[in-house]
């Protein structure tokens, strides 16, 4: 069986290890969505992770509405991620872009008070982050098939630009109810067109965006994250097989560089659910190298890759506050504790400057 330690073939990625670092929204760039240097820094510490997934990357205006996080639909905005990514690369580390639409999570602050896209006309629950603090989300417009048109025309440059900027590969967002996942599941997908219906329709607008991906990428260089059980960000399914099972057949058929789940269980911290874990099916259908995510201990990490039903584990929280996570995993050294307070702020606090283990205590 092989631990976490040993490497990995992540598509055309040759990983040292199976230690994903997850996508972690961290609020760094400027408003304008252009990475800052201080984001070098920020990956290249971390560049001991067998894979680093950037923290959610919009697509464009339309598809981004979290305060200073980055993009990549503008020259600036590549120009930007350069300085940053030669860091990691200089730093021996390996990244993907994960491309974000955050659909009806987009609070119409963002878009000159204009609605926000969605699958159908629905309304997200809680509320926004927002340049002006936390705000109630407003009723989603359902998109027509002009809006689909140009949402994967905006894929397509985005990961063109992914490339572009020095990305290794791009990861659809799939998850955590945002876009696709509004697409892929029925409590907000009410659509009866070929977009919506049956859980073929549903995932027909991300068949048709990752097909975008590899065309600018190549399959070996495009993954996908999706979060199949569970209530997000008032987006669920009531058979989340019946959609993600066959879903992962197809990803598996185009060859992907690999699939990422995030699964919740009864006990979660960062979001909890009694529906099954959908996983073990997913499993038997993906050929290609399989990551899970949420809540991960070294014992269970291993647990799951002994059991075959994972190949990596992507840990999020835990590279948070830990940029040499790889090495504590290793020898069993205490981690770090992430302060809440600075998950979203501006500056080094909370970002750069956890210690290491050479540096602690």
């Amino acid at each position: 069986m092989p631990s976490l330690f040993d490497p990995i073939q992540l598509g055309a990625i040759e990983a040292p290890n199976r230690i994903l670092m997850a996508p972690l929204t961290r609020g760094r760039s400027t408003r304008e969505h252009v990475p800052v240097e201080i984001m070098g820094d920020y990956y290249a510490q971390r560049a001991g992770a067998g894979l680093i997934i950037s923290e959610g990357t919009g697509i464009s205006r339309e598809g981004l509405g979290w305060p200073y996080a980055p993009g990549l639909w503008t020259d600036e905005q590549v120009e930007g991620w350069k300085p940053v990514l030669e860091q990691v690369h200089k730093a021996g580390g390996r990244i993907f872009a994960q491309l974000w639409h955050m659909g009806r999570i987009v609070h119409p602050s963002f878009l000159d008070g204009a609605a926000p896209l969605s699958a159908s006309a629905t309304t997200a629950p809680f509320t926004a982050h927002t340049y002006d603090g936390k705000q109630p989300y407003a009723e989603a417009r359902a998109a027509t098939l002009d809006d689909i048109a140009r949402t994967l025309d905006d894929y397509s440059v985005a990961t063109r630009n992914a490339m572009r900027a020095g990305f290794d590969g791009v990861q659809l967002h799939a998850a955590n109810g945002y876009l696709i996942d509004q697409f892929l599941r029925s409590s907000s997908n009410l659509r009866d067109d070929d977009y919506g219906g049956s859980p073929e329709n549903r995932g027909r607008l991300l068949r048709e965006v990752v097909d975008r991906l590899i065309a600018e990428a190549g399959a070996d260089r495009t993954a996908v994250r999706f979060s199949p059980n569970g209530n997000t960000q008032g987006v669920e399914d009531a058979d989340p097989e019946a959609v993600f099972v066959p879903a992962a057949k197809w990803l598996s058929d185009r060859g992907i560089a690999f699939l990422e789940l995030r699964e919740q269980s009864p006990d979660g911290t960062f979001g909890k659910s009694d529906q099954p874990k959908v996983s073990p099916a997913i499993r038997k259908v993906f050929r290609g190298p399989l990551i899970l995510n949420q809540d991960y201990t070294l014992e269970g990490a291993q647990a799951d890759l002994d059991s075959g039903v994972a190949d990596g584990v992507a840990f999020g929280r835990g590279f948070l506050a830990n940029p040499d996570l790889p090495e504590r995993l290793r020898s069993g050294a205490e981690w770090n504790t992430p302060d809440i307070a600075t998950f979203y702020s501006r500056g080094a606090e909370g970002y750069t400057d956890y210690p290491a283990l050479s540096h602690a205590g």
